[in-house]
């Protein structure tokens, strides 16, 4: 398997998620602004999101990918479907039982997260409509997770998309109707967060059945306890423990970080969330597509007991996230009102609004490099079943995140969070690497110096170009002429990437450097 291919496909699927996300939030910007309403919906929208993350795409995935990678790997197919159904039937019976709680729990649940709000009764009422995506969710992490492994990635990389067309009709349609019903429009976006929750893993199925691998879920009380037995569910489990600590950590960080952008000023939950998807775009279709394509190989590398294999994928991974990300951030902070007025300056998303997501998102952009860089980083420990490695990591790092915003958020506000999450990101990054080579598992491969040269001197030269064009154009000023502020924005990104790659061609760096197969 080539895997700048499979990387490039699973990335190209992810454009397509991001390109609907940031949509999804054009009109939502738009129809909504940055106000009390989009803060309540916000923090009731990263609720089930913080529990998807602790048990989908977090703990669950990084406990159940490498097993079931090892388990194909070393004892077929047979065996490993058995393992499916077993944590399939634990899953989903865990997770009816979490849903009912999070549902009775949902004023206690915002009041952890964002007792300042200014909609707080709001906020309730959109989480407990909200809550249940965490079952679809957690149950399409399972079905993504087989899939990659068996190296289907297309579908689970583009089922997002489902869920932005979904709140973006919510919003589009459902929310006017909603107005002229004397409903409070906001509530049109939960009901379109759980239609796309519905469809994500109603697409899954079909694509699970044409390989075999469709769960059996244990309705009676006996299939519950058999599948309770398995010893790979007791495995998961075990790996989980540490894993759900380690994503807990940042997930409490998240937690706390809301809570005081809840009381900085009403609309700082809504510009840090502006800001974040913003930086979510480079961080999926860099990092997450090759933490997808990597883990599963990674594993099986490791039950081979291929150490060359292992390192050397490692190595690969290391060098694009060097190669894209960096140039990337560069973006986002010498280039951020440009990115920010053409996706969100319309509407009731105010010249102020701009220049508060500015700042959120010129704090991101510091630590961009160690946000994609850990997506490669954190699966070569959980390839090795090593999740207690990460989660040491991960407190320190929870600990010196809230002591950076002591310092900062008194002097810069809500950009002061996003600026502690971005300097956090990089020491996790970088305590990871040091982690893998002071354990040997990963070996630089020759040629790094070059290539470091190489990438350095290009995004000096983009650098200047991005600098450039930020001065040289009134971006606020554009928004009576979108077209024209939208045909700028795409031309300096047109000139500066092509301008990028000319240079690492002239100085040497040829495509087929970068490929490398599994």
């Amino acid at each position: 398997m080539n895997l700048l291919k499979a990387a490039s496909t699973v990335s190209l699927l992810t454009l397509a998620s991001r390109v609907t996300g940031l949509v999804r939030e054009q009109i939502i910007a738009a129809a909504f602004g940055a106000s009390a309403a989009t803060d309540a919906f916000n923090v009731a929208f990263r609720i089930p999101n913080l529990f998807r993350r602790l048990f989908a795409e977090g703990a669950f995935s990084q406990a159940f990918v490498p097993l079931l990678a090892a388990t194909r790997a070393r004892e077929g197919d047979e065996v490993t479907r058995a393992l499916i159904d077993a944590v399939a039937t634990v899953l989903a019976w865990a997770l009816l039982l979490s849903c009912v709680l999070g549902v009775a729990a949902a004023p206690i649940l915002v009041w952890a997260m964002g007792s300042g709000l200014a909609q707080f009764d709001t906020a309730v009422a959109l989480t407990r409509l909200m809550f249940p995506y965490i079952g679809f969710m957690s149950m399409v992490a399972l079905a993504a997770g087989i899939l990659n492994t068996w190296k289907r990635f297309a579908v689970p990389a583009l089922t997002p998309v489902l869920l932005n067309l979904s709140v973006i009709a919510a919003a589009w349609w459902g929310g006017p109707w909603l107005a002229a019903a004397g409903i409070a429009p906001i509530h049109a976006l939960a009901a379109g967060v759980m239609l796309g929750g519905l469809l994500q893993l109603a697409v899954q199925i079909p694509a699970l059945a044409r390989l075999g691998l469709l769960p059996r879920i244990g309705l009676v009380p006996s299939a519950i306890a058999a599948a309770w037995r398995h010893p790979g569910v007791a495995r998961v489990l075990q790996q989980m423990a540490p894993a759900l600590l380690g994503v807990s950590v940042a997930q409490i960080s998240l937690l706390i970080n809301t809570q005081i952008a809840s009381h900085v000023a009403v609309g700082a939950v809504s510009w840090l969330t502006y800001a974040d998807r913003l930086m979510e775009f480079p961080t999926a279709l860099l990092g997450v597509a090759l933490g997808v394509v990597l883990l599963p190989q990674l594993s099986a590398a490791q039950a081979r007991q291929d150490d060359a294999a292992y390192s050397g994928m490692l190595d690969w991974g290391l060098r694009l996230v060097l190669l894209l990300a960096l140039p990337c951030a560069l973006a986002l902070l010498l280039f951020p009102q440009g990115l920010v007025t053409v996706l969100f300056h319309r509407g009731a998303f105010r010249a102020e609004d701009v220049a508060m997501t500015v700042l959120a998102l010129r704090g991101y952009g510091v630590g961009l490099l160690g946000l994609v860089a850990i997506k490669v980083l954190a699966p070569a420990f959980f390839a090795r079943q090593d999740t207690r490695t990460p989660v040491k990591i991960a407190i320190g790092v929870l600990v010196a995140t809230q002591l950076m915003n002591l310092a900062f958020v008194p002097w810069l506000g809500h950009a002061g969070l996003a600026l502690s999450i971005g300097l956090a990101a990089l020491v996790n990054a970088g305590l990871l690497l040091a982690g893998l080579l002071r354990r040997g598992v990963y070996r630089p491969l020759a040629g790094w110096a070059g290539f470091l040269a190489r990438v350095l001197l290009a995004n000096g030269v983009l650098g200047a170009l991005l600098a450039w064009a930020a001065t040289a154009i009134d971006w606020i000023a554009l928004q009576t002429h979108e077209g024209r502020r939208a045909a700028a924005v795409a031309a300096v990104l047109a000139v500066v990437a092509l301008l990028y790659f000319g240079v690492l061609a002239l100085a040497g760096l040829r495509p087929r450097d970068l490929v490398r197969r599994a």
